[in-house]
């Protein structure tokens, strides 16, 4: 069989200007495309980013994946961060975001799960759309109104999150269930990208390099040219091949750019 969307992407990620260690990780591989930011200090984070990465990573190579799936691999994530903090890295902890293949009746989708404030985007026709809802005080803040989306890139709570794996957090994970269509391009991000430079710059880059390899390239050093004040990880997915319906594949050259139709995000699955 042929998974329900067949897809390109790519990863990078830089250590950034002001951090000594990289406490990033990543995994693009189909059908798991996820970014997870550690925190901790003193390799405690990086180990917490790696144990969630080594969670999903049995899950490469399936053609697509169920939302009690993702859970399970998040329960391992969990419990392998847990271990980190009774082994004594008691300040071990990472958020986690990003998409996976899923399938509803043989039709394509996207699945996303987000825990923390690493993003996952959508950019389709020319928009770039944010999937998940960050796990902030600054996010709070910004719903109660308190403060603009435009201040919160240099207000100083912008790095305090209210949800993690690990870090004392027992939250659980929002996820969210919508179409595939071709052409979709995914993006998940730690917030070392969004912090630095806009969305409207994310999607001037997006709209102008085809090559998802060298999109995350970019992105990410744009992001510590504009001051790489943390780690900066990009994971780009471009939807190439989606079936639309059961029995039927769309593929990339059968399809006019200009007159895709599109689907809005069409709720969130609990």
């Amino acid at each position: 069989m042929t998974s329900p969307v067949v897809v390109q992407c790519a990863g990078a990620t830089h250590t950034g200007l002001r951090r000594s260690l990289n406490e990033d990780a990543h995994l693009a591989a189909s059908p798991v495309f996820i970014v997870a930011d550690g925190m901790g200090g003193h390799e405690a984070g990086e180990r917490a980013s790696a144990a969630v990465v080594g969670a999903f990573a049995p899950l490469v190579g399936r053609e697509s994946l169920a939302l009690d799936e993702v859970r399970r691999a998040l329960a391992d994530a969990r419990s392998a961060v847990d271990s980190l903090i009774s082994d004594g890295t008691s300040r071990a902890g990472t958020t986690l975001s990003g998409v996976v293949v899923a399938s509803v009746d043989g039709i394509g989708y996207w699945l996303a799960v987000n825990i923390g404030d690493s993003r996952t985007y959508r950019f389709a026709d020319g928009e770039l759309e944010q999937i998940s809802v960050d796990h902030s005080v600054i996010q709070e803040l910004i719903e109660d109104g308190r403060i603009s989306a435009e201040a919160a890139m240099t207000d100083p709570r912008r790095n305090i999150i209210t949800r993690a794996i690990g870090a004392g957090s027992t939250a659980d994970a929002d996820y969210w269930l919508f179409p595939a269509e071709l052409g979709d391009r995914m993006l998940v991000c730690s917030d070392g990208l969004t912090s630095e430079i806009t969305e409207q710059r994310i999607a001037d880059i997006l709209a102008g390099e085809a090559d998802p390899q060298r999109a995350a390239e970019l992105l990410t050093a744009e992001a510590v040219r504009a001051g790489g004040r943390d780690n900066v990880t990009v994971v780009v997915v471009d939807a190439v091949s989606v079936v639309t319906h059961p029995g039927t594949i769309v593929h990339a050259d059968e399809v006019d750019e200009d007159t895709r139709p599109r689907e809005a995000v069409n709720g969130e699955v609990r």
